[in-house]
């Protein structure tokens, strides 16, 4: 950072206090949320729960027993432990309220209310938001009755997107290529538990996404990141939480993003407001680029995305508890412009045979140390410490994530130290970032 960009930051940076967070969360964005918040200099101890084998293992981190959705215990440690902020990060939590219970004891929370978390746990109410806001949006249906939605996909033809209305881990979405294939995920999430599915016509482009932070008036986006959801090299197979992020997405042009801000992140935060929710936390819009280069909201999530969360963050200059504390006192306005190192970053997700079906647990991991050692910084997921051995411990496991000066380094890197890791049954993609090679 130069002198010109210290001498403007607040002097809360230059005239530092020592600062107590505890980030809610397991995966590997929590990690990488944590190991970023660590590196400021205000912040004295970080504590995750119940967090992971990595943030077991982070120096000034320290993982608690609280499960995400004990508001009780969690709130009773943050008054015990004087806890500066809360940073919540997987979508559950927030859609089970747990901002509107913290904020009752006047705990200072990052993280949207239950109201505002609608944005990501109910499409159909999203989509009405953006659609009342005139924001550009794939056009489509919301159905309880399985034949209905059969009946509108059969007139409105294939290709088709068909969505699990409610919160599904990321994975609710099927692309349907035919009337047959969409009738059948009908019959798929209706019979898993959805009482409600969106339909929804199938955009053409590319994806990009935008993950921007807000106080409820003001939104400033980070760099923009795309992933790679399908399972298969060629992004092909079955959808995932996503198996790899890279960013800056250079299809974000500077244009694109200004075309984002007015149209579609500063009308959103306008909407929520009219509909009285005081939206703090991250708008993770997922967009599609069309071919003609507008910009159309797919989706909106409440939190930070993961694995974006892995290739945006270690690029991210400014202190991270001051951004985040901005947006909790609302005053982001007053926030500086953001710094960013320079370069390019790629994170790939190291998963367990069998991902996103069924897989086993307890497998030995070795070669972390080694990673990074070569130049990755590796977040894990899915892990668990026993004793003095690291184990997996769900589905995604790992997030290796490089910089480099370019997108060609940064690939070249994060897989070179790929190959000094293993666990039995480890799957990763070897494609990641293969369109901007």
């Amino acid at each position: 950072m130069d002198k010109l960009s210290i001498i403007n930051y607040p002097l809360s940076i230059i005239h530092c206090k020592t600062v107590k967070v505890l980030v809610v969360g397991n995966g590997g964005r929590e990690h990488a949320l944590a190991w970023k918040l660590l590196q400021s200099p205000q912040v004295q101890q970080c504590f995750c729960t119940p967090g992971n084998g990595g943030t077991a293992l982070l120096e000034g981190c320290e993982n608690l027993s609280y499960t995400v959705d004990d508001f009780a215990n969690i709130a009773r440690f943050v008054q015990q432990d004087k806890v500066d902020l809360v940073v919540v990060g997987p979508e559950v939590p927030l859609a089970q309220g747990i901002t509107d219970y913290l904020q009752g004891y006047n705990i200072k929370v990052f993280g949207p209310t239950q109201a505002g978390a609608q944005i990501e746990s109910s499409k159909s109410w999203a989509k009405k938001l953006m659609a009342d806001a005139g924001i550009a949006i794939a056009q489509g249906e919301t159905f309880k009755d399985a034949d209905a939605a059969k009946a509108y996909i059969a007139k409105q033809g294939a290709p088709i997107v068909v969505k699990a209305d409610k919160l599904a881990a990321g994975k609710g979405v099927i692309v349907a290529q035919t009337i047959e294939e969409a009738q059948t995920a009908v019959d798929e999430l209706i019979g898993t538990g959805f009482s409600s599915i969106v339909v929804e016509e199938f955009l053409q482009g590319e994806e990009v996404s935008i993950l921007a932070l807000t106080d409820g008036k003001t939104v400033r986006p980070l760099l923009p990141a795309q992933d790679h959801k399908r399972i298969g090299e060629g992004d092909t197979g079955l959808n995932t939480g996503g198996m790899g992020a890279y960013a800056p997405a250079p299809i974000a042009t500077p244009e694109l993003l200004a075309r984002v801000q007015t149209e579609i992140l500063e009308p959103t935060v306008t909407a929520l407001r009219q509909r009285g929710i005081n939206y703090c936390g991250v708008l993770y819009a997922g967009l599609m680029v069309t071919p003609e280069g507008d910009p159309k909201v797919l989706e909106y999530n409440c939190r930070f995305g993961d694995p974006e969360t892995q290739a945006v963050l270690p690029l991210l200059e400014t202190p991270l508890d001051e951004l985040l504390m901005a947006c909790v006192e609302g005053r982001l306005e007053e926030f500086p412009p953001l710094q960013w190192y320079d370069g390019s970053a790629v994170c790939v997700v190291a998963a367990s045979e069998g991902y996103p079906g069924s897989y086993e647990k307890g497998k030995v991991i070795q070669g972390i140390t080694k990673a990074e050692a070569l130049g990755s910084t590796v977040f894990q997921a899915g892990t668990k410490l026993e004793g003095d051995t690291l184990l997996t411990d769900g589905g995604r496991v790992l997030g290796v994530t490089s910089r480099g000066k370019d997108f060609n380094k940064a690939i070249e890197t994060v897989y070179g130290c790929l190959e000094a890791i293993d666990f039995s049954g480890q799957y990763y993609r070897r494609d990641i970032g293969h369109r901007v090679r």
